[in-house]
């Protein structure tokens, strides 16, 4: 098993990196023609290159975009997606009632006791088992705060703020949950970032059936993802939507290109710092506002 994973985690690394140099031969090249379609000058950096990428235009791979892809979503959706959830040592009760319904949004998903069990251990166990995404709630006194979603063997790893979290039981004229493979909307996610949260959440999803009636909603409004989930039904030839709970909103604040054993180590794809530059906000999943009040 380990010199499987080490040869996996091998042929992992190999990809990337041809991606990446596929990824940077594919901007050189896209530079060359636009400065031969605008007739202007190269860059300094480009000139050396100019000659070189000017005569293997002619053998351009129109399929190089196809490559460029993120690697590890690449066999999402050849099979469902395998959940394991857990919390942290010592959860509370209402973080327990919190993960009951978090394990009856996410299809064949799975809740484990976290007890006394560390990281590592827990991450080999997962990879023997063909876990594809690990799931860690937090909480501080009772309210949960920080998700944290673990994609397996080789990650990302995405940490996320929890806040505005209403439970089932607290909404009034709830609806029933049903288990059926839900659909998914995202709306307001235009920009790279943004892109790459929608792929993260929506492999935590199977593929749904045409027919199914629950229906789960991800809404950007000013870099707050709005978690909402309904069930609709056809009566009379009217459409009645229900909703059927929970209701919580997340902010996304770290992307690591790693697995949680090994996250200090990992290199860092994205971080939010909001401190950095308070003169001008600037949007991180995309140039709207999101829902009008």
């Amino acid at each position: 098993m380990l010199r499987k994973q080490a040869r996996q985690r091998r042929e992992y690394l190999y990809s990337k990196a041809l991606s990446e140099r596929l990824k940077s031969k594919k901007k050189v090249q896209d530079s060359v023609v636009q400065s031969l379609d605008r007739n202007k000058t190269l860059n300094s950096p480009i000139v050396t290159k100019g000659i070189d990428v000017y005569s293997s235009l002619k053998y351009d791979d129109k399929g190089i975009e196809v490559r460029l892809s993120n690697d590890e979503y690449d066999h999402a959706g050849c099979q469902d997606p395998k959940i394991m959830l857990t919390t942290s040592h010592n959860p509370s009760s209402r973080l327990k009632m919190f993960m009951k319904e978090l394990r009856l949004i996410f299809p064949n998903a799975q809740q484990m006791n976290r007890g006394k069990y560390q990281l590592t251990t827990l991450m080999h166990a997962c990879r023997a088992n063909n876990v594809t995404d690990f799931l860690i709630v937090h909480e501080h006194r009772g309210i949960p705060d920080s998700l944290v979603i673990c994609h397996l063997p080789y990650g990302p790893t995405s940490f996320f703020n929890i806040s505005d979290v209403i439970m089932r039981h607290d909404i009034p004229d709830i609806g029933h949950m049903s288990e059926q493979k839900p659909h998914l909307i995202f709306n307001n996610f235009k920009s790279p970032i943004g892109l790459r949260t929608v792929q993260i959440l929506k492999h935590l999803f199977p593929v749904p059936k045409e027919n199914s009636q629950r229906v789960i909603s991800f809404l950007n409004h000013n870099d707050s993802i709005i978690f909402r989930h309904h069930q609709y039904k056809n009566i009379n030839r009217e459409l009645s939507l229900s909703e059927i709970g929970p209701r919580f909103v997340l902010k996304l604040y770290q992307i690591k290109l790693g697995t949680l054993e090994n996250i200090k180590a990992a290199d860092t794809e994205w971080v939010n710092r909001p401190y950095l530059n308070t003169s001008n906000k600037k949007q991180i999943f995309s140039n709207e506002s999101g829902l009008n009040n």
